[in-house]
C-alpha cells in the first residue's frame, strides 16, 4: 500500500532555505520534518504529503518555495518510514507522526490559530484526522483528497473483498463533519489516481465556511505550486475562512 523513498537530501539540496529539524512521537519513533518560521505574522503551513517518494519528490520542494514566497512558514513531515524518519509507513503512525509536528510547533509557542494543516493526496487523510482533534486551527487545506482509501480501493479493484483485505482505510468522509476548522479542497478534474468525484463528495460533507476550487486542466500531480499557494492566500483572507456562512465551488483555468 505504501511507496516511500528513503533517497532524501537535505534542503540546501532543493535549493530550499528550510532547516531539518526532529522530534519524537508519542510511540517512541524519531520522525524528521523540515522547518522554515514564518515572515511578518503569517500562518505557518503544516504540510502532509503523498504516498510516493518523499518530501524531494514531485515537485514537493517547489510547493514549498511557493508557500515561503507567500510569507508562509512551513513545516514539512516526513512520515514513519519516509525520507529520514525511523520507523515503518501504517495509519495509526502517521498519525502520531502529526501530532508529534503539532505538539512541537504549539511547544515552539506557535498557536494553533496560526496553523494551517495542508494534505496532498494520501496526506488528506492524515490532515483531516488532525483537523478534529486540534479543533482551533486556522484552515484545513485539501489538494486532491479521496473519501476514504477504503472507497478508493474498491474503486480500482472492484472484484475483489477489498473491505476484508485492507487495513489502512483513512476514512475522511466518516470524519470530515467532525471539522470545525474552514476547509479549502483544491482537485484537479482531469485526475485518475483520485477522481474529482471524491473530492466534490468531500466538500459537500464538510461543515462551512468551505471552498472547493477545482482545475479543469489539472491532473493528480501537476498542480501549479504557486497556484496552490494564491489560493490557499486567497482563502485564508477570505471572508470564508473568517467564519462568514457561505460556500464556493469554482473551476479554476490553467494558470500555467
Amino acid at each position: 500500500m505504501y511507496m516511500p523513498s528513503r533517497n532524501l537530501e537535505h534542503p540546501e539540496k532543493y535549493g530550499l532555505s528550510l532547516q531539518e529539524v526532529g522530534f519524537s512521537t508519542r510511540d517512541n519513533v524519531k520522525i524528521a520534518a523540515w522547518f522554515s518560521p514564518a515572515q511578518d505574522a503569517k500562518e505557518t503551513i503544516i504540510y502532509f504529503h503523498g504516498n510516493l517518494g518523499n518530501l524531494g519528490t514531485f515537485a514537493r520542494h517547489e510547493k514549498f518555495r511557493a508557500f515561503m514566497d507567500k510569507g508562509f512558514g512551513v513545516l514539512a513531515v516526513s512520515y514513519r518510514g519516509y525520507g529520514k524518519s525511523e520507523g515503518s509507513p501504517g495509519e495509526a503512525g502517521f498519525y502520531h507522526d502529526a501530532r508529534a509536528s503539532l505538539d512541537w510547533l504549539i511547544a515552539r509557542g506557535l498557536p494553533q490559530g496560526k496553523m494551517v494543516l495542508f494534505g496532498e493526496s494520501l496526506g488528506t487523510g492524515v490532515a483531516v484526522q488532525m483537523a478534529i482533534e486540534y479543533e482551533n486551527i486556522r484552515a484545513l487545506v485539501l489538494e486532491a483528497p479521496y473519501t476514504s482509501v477504503l472507497a478508493r480501493a474498491k474503486e480500482i479493484h472492484w472484484w475483489l473483498p477489498v473491505k476484508h483485505l485492507l487495513k489502512d482505510t483513512f476514512d475522511s468522509i466518516g470524519k470530515i463533519a467532525g471539522v470545525k476548522a474552514p476547509v479549502l479542497i483544491l482537485h484537479g478534474e482531469l485526475d485518475r489516481t483520485i477522481p474529482v468525484a471524491h473530492g466534490r463528495k468531500l466538500l459537500a460533507a464538510a461543515n462551512e465556511p468551505k471552498k472547493g476550487v477545482f482545475f479543469p486542466h489539472v491532473h493528480h500531480i501537476d498542480f501549479a505550486p504557486v497556484d496552490l499557494a494564491r489560493e490557499v492566500e486567497v482563502f485564508l483572507a477570505s471572508d470564508a475562512a473568517k467564519n462568514i456562512t457561505g460556500q464556493a465551488f469554482i473551476s479554476m483555468p490553467d494558470m500555467r
